[in-house]
This record gives C-alpha cells, structure tokens and sequence, in this order.
C-alpha cells in the first residue's frame, strides 16, 4: 500500500500503463487523476520534460508526479518517465524528420500550402497514433462482437456523425446490416429501442463526449447489447460500457481536427467483421494496377 492506494504488478510498456490506469482511475485521489488524464493525454510531453515542465502542464506540484508514480508501483518519477521514453523510442523513426519537411515546403510555398500542410500533418499524427495506440487483439474482438451481431446500430453525433455515416455505408456495400441512429425527427430513443442482445452498437464519440450519445449507449447497453466503442481516452464515459474499445486520438490544425484515423479504424473493423462473418468481397486494386 503506498500513499493510500493498494499497488499492482508494474507496467513496464505504455500499452500496459494506460490499461491499469484505466482500470484504477476511479479509486485515485483527485489531483492523481488529474496526473493520470495528463499522462495519457501527453504522452511527449511526459517523456521529454522536467518534473517541473510537467508538473505545471498537469497543473500540481512536482511532489504530486512522484506520489503518483509511487502510487503505481514504481521508485519515483524519473522510473515512470522511462515507460513514455521508450514509447518515443518505438515510433516511426522518420516521422519527426518528414513533419520537418513539410512545414519547410509549406513555408516556402506560401499561405495556401501551409493550411494544406497543417490538415496532412495532423492526419499523418492522427494515423500514426492509431498504429500506437490500437492492437491486433482490440481489432479483433471488436470485430468479433460486430461480425456476430445481426444488427449493427451505428451512433455518432457531431463531429462523429461524418464517421458513423460512413461506416454505415460500408457496411452496406460489405453486406453486413447496418442502421444509423441520426436522431432525424428527434427519434433517437425510439429507434436506439429496437436493438436487441442479439444485434451490437458501435458508439462513436470524442471529448468533451455528446451528452445525448453517452445516454443512448448507456440505454442500449443495459439492455445487454454489446457495445464497440470508438473514443479518444481511457477515461471516456464510453469506456465502462463497452465490451470492446479502441482509443483513437486526433490532433487538429488550428481549431479542426482530423478524421483520418477515425476513418481507417472504422474502415478496419468493417472489412474485419466482414471477412469474419465469410463475406466474399473483393478489395479494389491497388494504386497503380487498376487496368493491368
């Protein structure tokens, strides 16, 4: 027991941290959940920063990182850091140098380029996170619980209605049946009451998390139907009703954010579920062979 919190097994890889963080978030004091949301939310920013820097990114005192890590099992703050800097060691090795570039190429190119560099690399940070953060193994179940439903309800509201409307339309083209909950007419609690325990929504939602999508999942789970959730953080309301998850983080330009990992995550579960399922399909060529 240290600093009142019973400690477990230590994490000693990124993916295993932001699990057990997920799962002991609740019994934390509340300034070390706020050192959790942090370090998940700036996972840079905790490799390469002073105790200190970070401290005052996190807004606590430097003595709250080490109760923190102390509290997760490890010696001190600097042991904790050493999960994040070997996160930063993993990534694409190139990645830094090719974001470089295209800021140069945009700043000699002028404003026009330099909005358009600004959207690419925020999609290629948003793709990148995607192949960080999510496994083989949360694809699958994923796809597992989709491939088995009858039914597949989709719901995303806001910026996340684009993503659900369009898995909705691959699904479609996959075979697979598919109903959008669009709330049209205000008849989202009607139509969000048809799914059954045999059937499965996939939820898409990121912060600050659309009050009336929350509840809609919260309902529809309760009644047994098995929920694939799409959000941005281990700490989304969605999270504890899923029976799967995955964490898709996007980063923004300005004040607009990408969706292009959104997008390649739905797009992987809807081919997954589908090959599962034995749908025969044929994937179209790749860049270059169509007409060979």
């Amino acid at each position: 027991m240290v600093c009142g919190v019973a400690v477990t097994e230590l994490a000693r890889d990124f993916r295993s941290l932001r699990e057990m963080l997920a799962q002991r978030h609740d019994g934390l004091p509340r300034r070390l959940q706020q050192v959790a949301r942090y370090a998940l939310d700036h996972p840079d920013e905790m490799a390469l920063g002073t105790v200190a820097e970070v401290a005052k990114g996190a807004g606590v005192q430097p003595s709250t990182l080490v109760r923190f890590a102390q509290s997760l099992g490890y010696g001190g703050f600097s042991e904790l850091q050493q999960v994040f800097r070997t996160r930063l060691r993993d990534r694409w090795p190139d990645y830094d140098e090719r974001l470089l570039g295209l800021r140069d190429a945009a700043q000699a190119e002028g404003g026009a380029a330099i909005l358009l560099n600004g959207f690419v690399e925020a999609s290629i940070t948003s793709l990148t996170r995607l192949r960080e953060t999510v496994s083989a193994a949360d694809l699958d179940k994923a796809a597992d619980l989709l491939a088995g439903a009858e039914t597949i309800y989709l719901l995303g509201q806001r910026r996340a209605f684009a993503v659900a409307s369009y898995l909705g339309y691959a699904l479609g083209k996959l075979g697979l049946r598919a109903v959008l909950l669009d709330n049209a007419g205000g008849m989202l609690p009607e139509r969000a009451n048809l799914a059954r325990p045999g059937d499965a929504l996939l939820v898409i939602s990121f912060t600050p998390y659309t009050p009336g999508t929350v509840d809609t999942t919260a309902a529809i789970a309760q009644r047994g139907v098995p929920v694939v959730a799409i959000t941005d953080s281990a700490f989304s309301p969605l999270v504890p009703l899923a029976s799967a998850w995955l964490e898709v983080a996007e980063a923004d330009s300005g004040a607009f954010r990408s969706l292009a990992a959104s997008l390649a995550a739905v797009l992987t579960l809807a081919v997954l579920a589908a090959e599962k399922r034995g749908v025969c399909f044929r994937l179209p060529p790749s860049p270059g062979t169509a007409g060979r």
